[in-house]
């Protein structure tokens, strides 16, 4: 039986059912896109640290998806609006073992606060991993990207500006944020070059996440800005040379009525006429993650002003650019068909290529084991997607004929805090079981080789549900609600995962038919 079981997708769909349609009340706002107006936030996932830069009447943005690799997705709109991954900026890292869960992890840690910057023709890409940092180059944004440079510091938040005279400056830092100066030819650091400390540690509480900017010949630097007893803000710097002096505004303060939770870093950009002027900035939203949002942008005396005329982010707007269909699709259902992965799909840390196939089982994602391990956390090969709000559901169909003893293979709402739905091969028998946090809730018997499990999340309570079948028409919950709650360990939202991980002895294997995803 292949891809062809529809009841599946439509008890996905069913279970869907309260967020379908163009309006939905939810928390609040109006959830509701169509070609002409969007609701904020404008894509409802975890798509943090955003950056955004227009080329002619393209846009590229880039995010932080931290260990996951491929690393740093590289998105496309025509619209603002509606964005899709067209690449990565690399496809493994390789700093140490740890990357690949060998002696160790990198969770909370990896690729973070790409700063994305178009010149002279070339696409540039600035990050840095906490240990390390990384420029990356591409004539195509959705083509392949080159390690340019390789840093043994870390800059934190970092950003660069190419300016007019052709120096190369890059801002980063924490409080006490500084501007250094780049080689021309992006080499490295210019050893006699720009340096300077521009703020000192005031004002007082988080400030990060700059954004470097030139405007009309000032400076401008905007900033991350958690004020004691406030809510994230977004705060800009201007001066008319880049040492400085700067002096700084407050230029938002919302958080669209959720929870206190501020409106704040991100980025620049306008509408190919020069008209318009956007920021595109997040906000923490709970197990989801951390969500875009689009805000206008007013000049006001030479201040990049954001929100409407009263300060407020709007919940409702009009679409930047009218008249372009589309949607986004950061998501998507999978049969394995294709000779490669999709581009939603991203691993935990790096993979073990020798240990999956999409090619000895014609249709079949293959996830084989390779070695014994303690927990999920250390397993090699958990294949993730996103989430999204307010609410969705994942499909997959499994092959667990292959197990060995010991083995656990399964469908996660992945994050640190994990949900678990799994096969697990014991003494010669199967079981389904559900884990909340490494504890189990629910077992029952399985007899047969092939099962169905799917798991609906809803982001309105940050709680997901499991269920499993064994013909994919009649659904058994199993371990009541899960609730999802979003921590800095791993920080990022929760995740579809799919996973086969051995505890007793490497060699098995199981083969996963297919994702269906609904919203």
């Amino acid at each position: 039986m292949k891809k062809t079981n529809l009841c599946i997708c439509c008890v996905a769909l069913l279970a869907l059912a309260g967020c379908s349609g163009v309006q939905k009340k939810v928390s609040g706002s109006v959830q509701e896109k169509t070609d002409s107006i969007f609701t904020n936030p404008v894509i409802y996932a975890d798509v943090p640290d955003v950056d955004v830069i227009r080329t002619g009447s393209d846009y590229y943005m880039v995010s932080t998806t931290m260990h996951l690799s491929p690393g740093a997705p590289v998105m496309h709109s025509k619209d603002l609006v509606h964005w899709n991954i067209v690449s990565y900026i690399f496809d493994t890292l390789d700093e140490s073992p740890s990357n690949s869960l060998e002696g160790g992890n990198v969770y909370g840690r990896g690729q973070w606060a790409a700063s994305l910057r178009f010149h002279q023709g070339t696409y540039y890409v600035f990050f840095g991993t906490g240990g390390k940092s990384y420029i990356y180059a591409a004539k195509d944004p959705a083509g392949k990207w080159e390690k340019k440079l390789e840093l043994d510091r870390y800059y934190h938040d970092a950003s660069m500006l190419f300016d007019d005279d052709g120096r190369v400056y890059l801002v980063y830092g924490s409080g006490h944020v500084r501007i250094i100066e780049l080689k021309p030819d992006l080499s490295g650091v210019k050893d006699d070059g720009l340096d300077v400390e521009i703020i000192s540690g005031e004002p007082k509480g988080l400030l990060e996440g700059a954004h470097f900017y030139k405007f009309d010949g000032k400076y401008y630097i905007t900033f991350i800005w958690w004020p004691q007893g406030g809510i994230r803000t977004q705060l800009c710097y201007r001066s008319d040379k880049v040492e400085g002096p700067y002096e700084s505004k407050v230029i938002l303060s919302d958080d669209m009525g959720y929870a206190g939770r501020g409106v704040a870093q991100g980025c620049y950009v306008d509408t190919e006429d020069g008209k318009q002027w956007y920021a595109m900035l997040f906000q923490d939203h709970g197990a989801v993650g951390r969500v875009p949002v689009l805000v206008p942008c007013r000049w006001t005396d030479g201040w990049p002003m954001l929100g409407d005329s009263e300060g407020k982010v709007p919940v409702v707007m009009d679409v930047p650019v009218k008249g372009i269909p589309g949607k986004t699709e950061l998501v998507r259902s999978d049969d394995f068909d294709s000779g490669r992965l999709g581009l939603n799909w991203q691993w935990n840390h790096n993979p073990d290529n020798a240990l999956w196939s999409l090619s000895e089982r014609k249709g079949f994602l293959r996830l084989k084991t390779g070695k014994v391990v303690g927990s999920l956390f250390e397993a090699r090969n958990t294949l993730t997607q996103r989430t999204e709000g307010p609410r969705c559901s994942g499909v997959a169909s499994f092959d667990v004929s292959h197990m060995k003893d010991g083995d656990r293979a399964g469908l996660s709402a992945f994050s640190a805090e994990a949900g678990v739905l799994a096969v697990v091969r014991e003494d010669g028998k199967t079981y389904i079981t559900m884990s909340d946090r490494g504890e189990e809730k629910a077992r029952k018997p399985l007899e047969a080789g092939r099962v169905y499990l799917r798991m609906d999340c809803d982001f309105t309570t940050d709680d997901a549900l499991f269920y499993y079948s064994t013909d994919g028409k009649e659904w058994m919950p199993l371990g009541g609600k899960f609730h999802m709650v979003y921590t800095l360990a791993h920080f990022m939202g929760y995740r579809f995962a799919l996973f086969n991980y051995a505890t007793k002895e490497a060699g098995g294997y199981v083969d996963v038919d297919f994702f269906r995803y609904g919203r």
